[in-house]
């Protein structure tokens, strides 16, 4: 039967886009679903402030009318300046395992993007690197987190017969929490911390808006992160999007930060109770019970796995061992909230500075994920 591709271009037609996804996973263990007034809020241009900067369109597939697929095509214009570069992005694609499917999919986003003096299709990212990136090629047997794709075994493999190639990777560690931190790991982080003049400060809640630590985390994120693969600086709507929608969310106690002796910050580590189990059992929905299942996850009977949401370094700190002193006040904390794994979240493979800070732990990589690229 033939594949239609239609247009989203009505508030129903983007709820259908938008369950598409929990109907393809429904009941898969593995599989974490996105909130479902999270995903509204970002396909909507007044409440996703990346719209600033993007431009996108949403397409769903259908075979004997029935949904079996869809895609976001997105233009990053300031990712392209900054990169210089004419890349139209596939994101949030999903489909059956029939490889029409995914091919009328992808050459829609390519005609898309064509038709705007695109030259390359890459991904699948999102509007900015705030949102889940790349396509998993290993680790379908391992639980997702809040902040990653997971998609079946059949995936990549599409992509490789429609003439897509490897863009970039990013690996992902299982961690376990020691019992203990090494005397070798705390001797280290003390005299980096004497060395550089630096101390740890652990925030309280009066002290964000206060002292603007939510502006200061964020400018030190689009520093840190700036010659990473594909970022996009974040605009001052986003940050002020960001500050509301996530710390007020953040146990303090799950948060590090590092300054030095004038109260410059060099160094944060964000980090929170995982969540994968809780949205599982909400099934994308707040309501009815929802919101109860993340609040027990988040202040009640806390999993015994946590997720690294973020961790970044000023760059002129990067190579002088200032990310320990993150885990030397985290991991404590760790261990007195009873947190037995971590997950690390994404890190881009060739980013060894990074992986060399799980060097000190037990760590396993069991998730690997893959943006693709095809000229146009």
């Amino acid at each position: 039967m033939a594949i239609t591709i239609k247009k989203v271009s009505s508030s129903k037609e983007l709820k259908t886009f938008i369950r598409f996804n929990y109907e393809l996973y429904k009941n898969n263990p593995y599989s974490v679903p996105d909130l479902y007034d999270d995903m509204l809020g970002t396909f909507c241009p007044e409440k996703n402030a990346a719209f600033e900067f993007c431009e996108a369109e949403y397409f769903l597939a259908y075979k004997e009318d029935k949904v079996v697929g869809r895609v976001a095509a997105i233009i990053n214009k300031r990712a392209n300046e900054t990169w210089n570069k004419k890349e139209v992005r596939f994101g949030w694609i999903d489909f059956i395992d029939d490889l029409e499917v995914s091919k009328a999919l992808l050459q829609t986003v390519e005609q898309w993007g064509k038709d705007r003096g695109m030259n390359s299709i890459v991904g699948p990212l999102g509007f900015t690197d705030m949102d889940a990136e790349g396509m998993l090629v290993e680790g379908f047997d391992q639980l997702g987190t809040m902040a990653t794709i997971y998609n079946y075994p059949y995936y990549p493999v599409h992509m490789e017969k429609l003439g897509f190639e490897k863009e970039a990777d990013w690996v992902e560690y299982k961690l376990t929490v020691p019992e203990k931190l090494p005397e070798k790991f705390v001797r280290i982080s003390e005299i980096i911390l004497q060395k550089y003049k630096l101390r740890i400060k652990k925030l309280k809640r009066n002290e964000i808006k206060k002292y603007n630590y939510g502006q200061k985390i964020f400018d030190l994120i689009n520093e840190a992160y700036a010659p990473l693969f594909g970022y996009s600086q974040m605009t001052q709507r986003q940050i002020d999007q960001y500050i509301k929608m996530y710390l007020p969310l953040i146990d303090l106690r799950m948060v590090s930060l590092v300054e030095t002796e004038e109260g410059e910050l060099v160094a944060v580590g964000i980090s929170m109770p995982s969540l994968s189990k809780a949205l599982q059992k909400a099934k994308g929905r707040l309501l009815p019970f929802g919101w109860f299942h993340l609040l027990k996850a988040l202040f009640i009977r806390k999993p015994d796995t946590l997720d690294l949401l973020l961790v970044g370094v000023k760059p002129e700190y990067q190579s002088k061992g200032v990310n320990a002193l993150l885990f030397y006040d985290l991991v404590p904390v760790y261990q007195k909230m009873g947190f037995k794994y971590g997950e690390s979240n994404p890190e881009l493979e060739l980013n060894k500075k990074v992986q060399a800070q799980w060097s000190a732990f037990e760590s396993v990589q069991h998730k690997r994920r893959r943006a693709f690229k095809k000229m146009l």
